[in-house]
């Protein structure tokens, strides 16, 4: 029984079945290794969208707390020419003094409401962070390097120094 038509080789469909087992065994593993890549990437955006929200949050609550800082700058020699109304009025009560004294306890209230806070370093150790010293003098049962006078107070706002302490330090 010889025919003239080939006969189908039993071996070619086990070597196709094979062979396309291995091509969808590879595709297997580029899809798992696509979707592993892809679950990276997914937590590394979610890790820097996290990122990015607290560096906002932070962003959003140091412009909140010196947001005033401008209108406080310009309020120190408001500050100051009220302190210098007080000691040219002298220690005596009277109405003037009285008003002048109420009018900056009142600001430094609102200001204080507001971050800012009074730097009058008398007879504490100098702070080159907080005081400018002006001049060094000698003075009998001082301490070495303490404040002896301020010229003009600084003050910080919310801890950041918005105007140092003009200050006479004690000599060495």
């Amino acid at each position: 029984m010889h025919s003239e038509y080939p006969q189908p080789d039993a071996q070619a469909p086990q070597d196709e079945t094979a062979s396309e087992t291995e091509s969808l065994s590879a595709e297997l593993d580029q899809l798992r290794a696509t979707i592993v890549a892809l679950k990276e990437e997914t937590l590394r955006e979610r890790a820097e969208l996290d990122n990015q929200r607290k560096r906002l949050g932070r962003d959003i609550d140091v412009a909140r707390k010196f947001a005033n800082e401008r209108l406080l700058a310009e309020l120190l020699p408001v500050f100051d020419s009220l302190d210098a109304g007080l000691t040219a009025a002298g220690s005596e009560a009277s109405p003037l003094r009285d008003g002048l004294d109420l009018t900056l306890k009142q600001l430094l209230k609102v200001a204080a409401d507001n971050g800012l806070r009074l730097i009058d370093p008398v007879g504490e150790a100098f702070n080159p962070d907080h005081h400018q010293a002006i001049s060094q003098a000698e003075a009998a049962g001082a301490a070495p390097g303490s404040v002896l006078q301020v010229f003009q107070k600084g003050y910080l706002l919310n801890d950041r120094l918005l105007r140092p302490a003009l200050v006479v330090v004690a000599a060495d």
